[in-house]
């Protein structure tokens, strides 16, 4: 098979060349009120296959498509007769294994940390095979087409690194009567979100890269210090931002090209006024997806077990498992795992804040340098955990002992 060793999505400027050409007839189609769905397949075959061609991924990619596939359409059939909920749980353990593994195969075997089930994307591919079961067991799902769900699995502008789509959204402009009115808006919209991913990505965070963390992070590993770990603190926090802001721009201005209308992942976080707000702004089709599927059905499950009757504790227990599990997600390593638990210590003193004042009928004036001095702490509070994901006091950590620089 043909091998293309840099084909990565939005990887360069240009994969953006190629996926120019390649868009040309899309837009011409959609222009005219037309969805061209065979050319819509056959552009998503042929991007899927230069980025997997000639790697062994190609096979987990494969393999795994077809089991989920077979999976989730399997739960449907069996969801219009019955509704156990031994077989749901069961359908969903199938769902998040090949994920576990590949997480977990790191801390297994630490020489060859890529696992053989592992492939570009499959966090966020499992995140849609999970929702879409839930959504079934739910009802919300009545029926399943596999044409519609095969294509939004694959959905090639979100494969890599999100947003984190819902199936019945997709499946809902999918099905809907295609309009030439309001397409040209949707074709500006999405050039001016992939030039604005150029600035985050190819150039500020290139910059934040080159000349801030890297330089700051080997000082900081070599040198640990207040100082030296504030610098790399900023730096990382503020790459991470640009990067992976950038990506979703990419993706989310290429859908709107392609005439769909994807969630946005970031909302102006670093304005956030407290830590809720900021999760509220930050990775948001991330965070809506453990909200909805994690920590909403954690606090029905234990409100109808009756394990409580104090809602606080509830709603506490609640978002420990929520960031916990985000925690791990990350990967099992302790400073992601702390990181997870870092922020659901932060939310869960902000809540216990919030009822405080309920209950004491506090009102704090809402001036503007008081929400100035909240937006201040709660950036502070935000790259702290940034300097925590990192791993770079983990770094500075092993260096002391074993005088090893790791590879940045």
């Amino acid at each position: 098979m043909l091998h293309f060793p840099s084909f990565q999505p939005y990887g360069t400027p240009f994969y953006f060349v190629v996926l120019g050409f390649l868009l040309i007839p899309l837009i011409i189609a959609r222009s005219y009120g037309k969805r061209a769905m065979p050319y819509q397949v056959f552009l998503t075959v042929g991007l899927l296959y230069a980025t997997f061609a000639g790697k062994l991924d190609i096979w987990s990619f494969l393999g795994w498509g077809l089991v989920m596939t077979l999976l989730t359409k399997a739960y449907s059939l069996y969801r219009t007769k019955r509704n156990n909920s031994l077989i749901f749980y069961l359908a969903i353990l199938c769902a998040i294994f090949p994920l576990f593994i590949v997480k977990l195969w790191p801390v297994i075997s630490p020489s060859a940390p890529n696992s053989i089930l592992g492939f570009l994307g499959i966090s966020y591919i499992t995140f849609k095979v999970v929702s879409t079961l839930m959504e079934i067991r739910d009802g919300l799902i009545k029926t399943l087409p596999l044409k519609d769900f095969i294509y939004f699995l694959y959905f090639f502008p979100t494969i890599s690194s999100g947003p984190i789509d819902r199936f019945r959204r997709f499946q809902k402009e999918l099905q809907s009567p295609v309009t030439i009115e309001g397409y040209a808006d949707y074709v500006r919209k999405g050039l001016n979100r992939i030039f604005l991913g150029f600035l985050y990505n190819f150039i500020i965070g290139y910059l934040i890269d080159t000349y801030w963390l890297h330089p700051a992070a080997i000082h900081a590993t070599l040198h640990p210090s207040f100082v030296t770990m504030l610098f790399a603190m900023y730096s990382y926090g503020l790459y991470l931002f640009f990067n992976f802001a950038g990506y979703s721009l990419f993706a989310v201005g290429v859908s709107n090209i392609m005439g769909y209308n994807l969630p946005m992942n970031f909302r102006y976080p670093f304005i956030a006024k407290n830590i809720k707000d900021f999760w509220n702004r930050w990775h948001m089709t991330l965070c809506n997806w453990f909200r909805d599927f994690v920590f909403m059905r954690l606090v029905k499950t234990m409100m109808q077990k009756k394990l409580s009757q104090n809602m606080s504790l509830i709603s506490n227990l609640a978002t420990l498992a929520l960031f916990g599990l985000m925690g791990f997600w990350h990967g099992f390593t302790w400073f992601y795992i702390l990181y997870g638990f870092y922020h659901a210590a932060l939310m869960i003193a902000y809540d216990t804040w919030t009822r405080f004042k309920q209950k004491r009928k506090l009102k704090v004036p809402d001036t503007k340098l008081i929400r100035l001095v909240s937006i201040v702490v709660t950036v502070q509070l935000v790259f702290v955990g940034f300097l925590i994901f990192s791993g770079i006091p983990n770094y500075a950590l092993q260096f002391s002992s074993t005088h090893l620089l790791p590879n940045f």
